[in-house]
């Protein structure tokens, strides 16, 4: 193995250990995870041990992050008689898994996916097939995907090593009837201008508050956005004026009482989406009270029950957000709306590619075009998600006039495609996850009062520096 690929798989082991919020979160009734794709990961058509291997070519082994492959899998399976073992494993244990397997030199799977943050070290490792050469031809086809979907599912040299089925930009999705009542408008492009910086967004928050509300349920929802630079540019670490802000407003968010305190993806965070919520404290969303388990929804209903209520106005999420709040608005559906935030963002996104020791290379091909570039399985998609947002453009232009009833009847093909158009793929780094999180914790100690703003910017530099001694650290 050459240093190269060495350094890109001791990453890989190390982002392993950062990644558990990107994983299951599974505290909604439809268990929906982080990454936008609903169901329990132990409803996997196989578990994370796997099959018995095989290599006859109608069978296929498919490893992913996500539960939408098994549906792909069930499709492309009645549709080409090809059986297809759909494994999903918790993204905390992904990249050591896949990294266990291709080194160890096993032909399966055949089918192996990424999310944006993790390809970087995933092409530089060798893990995905070249889908340049032959028989492949994959650029044969760059312009009937979204181009910055495209661009992801591209290594450092330009070579395609896999493709999305799916386009991943941010929006807010906000409660009309509370925008009429508030604001005095439900429309999406006026609610917008009440998320067009950080500053309006608190003036929003107060207003929200002195109506009886709540802007948010977590003062996190806007991290979706605040990524609108690169954390490493050049070598050197980039902390911008944009990154200070978004921690300035989070703890605004925190210290003033704005939001309902609840964590991301915990059960409040869900059950806000369908009406009222208990207004928690400071000390609940960080655990100092330990009275209310927040994670467990009998748990929490009893150790709440008698507090004082509140309704959450808004959620920052990107297009797959839409499947999360299909699963958790129950009676509110069709009282949402979409509208843009303060900054373009995007989130996630499952990209689909080839094992590089696949002997079933072929079959997993067909794969990847079926679940990619596939017009009338896209079209099926669109239907069975009840929402999600593909990246083929002749289906989104074929579905740009449908109209989301969720969602007030908004036409969010046509949305998602405008957001995806301001998105940056340059910004995306292998780091971003954790200095990401490393960041997350420095705000945590300057919201919660354990450090002050400069102390706390000093301890993350010193983490980044002795994390990342490649990195420059310019304080």
């Amino acid at each position: 193995m050459n240093l190269k690929k060495l350094v890109s798989v001791m990453l890989v082991s190390a982002m392993a250990l950062s990644m558990g919020a990107c994983g299951n979160s599974g505290n909604s009734a439809a268990n929906t995870s982080s990454n936008g794709n609903s169901g329990s990961n132990e409803s996997a058509s196989s578990t994370e041990s796997g099959a018995a291997s095989t290599n006859s070519d109608d069978k296929l082994v498919v490893w992913t992050l996500s539960n939408d492959l098994i549906d792909y899998g069930k499709r492309f399976e009645e549709q080409t008689g090809v059986a297809v073992d759909t494994v999903v494993i918790e993204p905390a244990n992904y990249p050591t898994k896949v990294q266990t397997a291709l080194l160890g030199g096993e032909t399966e799977p055949d089918i192996i996916v990424g999310e944006p943050k993790m390809l970087e070290d995933f092409y530089d490792a060798g893990f995905f097939e070249d889908l340049n050469q032959a028989p492949y031809n994959a650029q044969d086809y760059a312009d009937q995907i979204v181009d910055y979907v495209w661009k992801v599912g591209q290594d450092s040299d330009g070579i395609q090593r896999a493709i999305s089925y799916q386009i991943t930009p941010a929006g807010i999705y906000y409660r009309r009837d509370i925008a009429k009542e508030v604001f005095g408008t439900d429309d999406p492009d006026e609610v917008g201008k009440l998320f067009k910086d950080y500053a309006t967004i608190l003036d929003t928050a107060e207003k929200l508050k002195d109506a009886g509300y709540r802007i948010f349920s977590s003062d996190a929802e806007m991290n979706v956005f605040s990524g609108d630079s690169a954390w490493v540019v050049d070598g050197t670490l980039n902390v911008d004026q944009a990154r200070i802000d978004y921690m300035d407003l989070c703890v605004d968010l925190y210290q003033n009482d704005l939001t309902a305190y609840a964590n991301q993806w915990s059960t409040p965070w869900y059950q806000a989406m369908s009406g009222e919520v208990p207004i928690l404290s400071a000390d609940i969303q960080n655990y100092a009270d330990d009275s209310v388990n927040v994670w467990d929804a009998t748990e929490f209903a009893e150790a709440t029950e008698g507090m004082e209520k509140t309704t959450v106005f808004a959620y920052g999420l990107p297009s797959w957000g839409v499947l999360t709040m299909r699963d958790n608005v129950g009676e509110t559906s069709g009282l949402w709306g979409v509208c843009a935030g303060p900054a373009a963002g995007f989130d996630g996104g499952t990209y689909i590619g080839i094992s590089s020791q696949s002997e079933r290379k072929d079959t997993a091909w067909e794969f990847v075009k079926f679940c990619t570039l596939n017009e009338d399985t896209s079209d099926w998609w669109i239907d069975y998600s009840q929402g999600d947002t593909v990246s083929l453009k002749s289906a989104l232009e074929k579905h740009k006039d449908d109209e989301n009833q969720i969602y007030g009847g908004e036409k969010l093909y046509q949305f998602w495609l405008e957001q995806a158009k301001n998105i940056d793929t340059s910004k995306v780094t292998r780091y971003d996850q954790a200095i990401g999180d490393a960041w997350g914790n420095a705000i945590s100690a300057v919201k919660t009062g354990q450090m002050s703003k400069e102390d706390a910017i000093n301890e993350f530099y010193d983490t980044i520096e002795s994390t990342y001694p490649e990195i420059t650290v310019n304080r």
